[in-house]
């Protein structure tokens, strides 16, 4: 069988030439989203169960209600939407390096653009998530309920190279200035459970776990794995933990 592809957009980013097309996977009968970025494959709509754990298990871990939501990396849009569909999200913002990216789902390219970009509660930023969380929060602003970020294919292998530190127990606590009181940082990872990367998360949060994602996989006929990585800031803990302040005399 010949495999026939639609290009739905092409454009020059900052980053590479980044490709989206559409094509029938034969495995499974269905059309199937992917993007490229030069020979890179990035992401498939074939493949979408971690994704969406990534925003269900962070969110998960996530007490109370009214929830703000920073999410680094649009893509397909998976995560995004998985967000939305937790009644307690008052609010989303979606991050992405790529204008494109964020016109594709402007323009209702991808299946679940139109849930996204349609939810009052969505907003999208063309930006540097990683120079954001670098940067120290503005003034008043009261922290993220939830950091959910899939840009990199791993704390190991990056996009850029620039992205290294984020995954220092230094850029962590950089990202962690971002979080609110008891707040939770979410990461997907292509690869196993990272001890090395681990340590860094327990240095920096409480509660860190990583939990492997297993999903069928029908092009193999067997099953793949991806790796989401919780853990809760302990910002709550430490200002639990201070004395209370006397009452005047």
């Amino acid at each position: 069988m010949i495999t026939r592809f639609e290009e739905l957009d092409w454009q020059e980013t900052p980053i590479g030439e980044l490709t989206l097309r559409r094509r029938t996977e034969p495995a499974v009968g269905q059309e199937v989203y992917e993007v490229r970025l030069g020979d890179e494959y990035l992401m498939s709509s074939l493949f979408t169960v971690a994704e969406e754990e990534l925003s269900n298990l962070g969110l998960a871990a996530v007490d109370g209600d009214d929830l703000s939501v920073l999410v680094g990396g649009l893509g397909l849009g998976y995560t995004a939407v998985a967000a939305l569909r937790d009644d307690r999200v008052a609010s989303l913002t979606v991050v992405d390096r790529l204008g494109a990216v964020i016109g594709w789902h402007q323009r209702l390219l991808l299946p679940v653009s139109a849930e996204l970009v349609e939810d009052p509660r969505t907003t999208l930023v063309e930006d540097d998530f990683f120079a954001l969380v670098r940067a120290a929060p503005s003034e008043g602003h009261r922290g993220y309920s939830a950091i959910l970020l899939d840009v990199d294919h791993s704390p190991r292998h990056q996009l850029d190279p620039t992205h290294a530190d984020l995954y220092t127990a230094d850029g962590l606590r950089a990202l962690d200035r971002h979080l609110a009181a008891g707040g939770v940082f979410a990461l997907w990872s292509d690869d196993p459970p990272d001890d090395d990367f681990m340590r860094e998360m327990h240095a920096v949060f409480d509660d860190a776990v990583a939990h492997v994602v297993d999903f069928a996989n029908a092009v193999t006929g067997g099953t793949s794995s991806n790796t989401v990585y919780v853990a809760r800031s302990r910002r709550a803990t430490d200002a639990a933990a201070e004395p209370a302040p006397k009452a005047a005399s």
